[in-house]
């Protein structure tokens, strides 16, 4: 397990999920400049294969070269991490697990 995963396979699903979100984001960038991926390509100083491989989703797109990519187009990468929302079932079990502490006479405390 890595330094900072709880579960290898959530990290992995979690780090497939990003790539897909930032290829998906670069994708309509590049449409709405009228650019190709040729064109990303000679910006960049690249191979056309190397730009491939990040649109693929498939590959590992460090900082590095999302910060290429966003130079090379003029455009700013904005990364932002924000709790995720709680499911209904979780919220449930939530009010479930409070309301037989609370109802026992004990203080519930989160």
């Amino acid at each position: 397990m890595g330094i900072f995963a709880r579960d290898d396979s959530r990290t992995t699903s979690a780090a497939s999920r990003i790539a897909r979100q930032a290829t998906a984001s670069l994708a309509g960038l590049l449409a709405g400049q009228n650019k190709t991926r040729s064109d990303l390509a000679a910006a960049m100083g690249v191979s056309p294969g190397r730009v491939s491989q990040i649109m693929s989703g498939d590959a590992n797109l460090t900082v590095r070269s999302l910060a290429a990519v966003a130079e090379a187009l003029d455009a700013d990468v904005e990364i932002t991490f924000r709790p995720r929302p709680k499911s209904t079932d979780a919220k449930a079990r939530d009010s479930k697990d409070s309301s037989l502490v609370t109802g026992s006479g004990l203080s519930a405390r989160r």
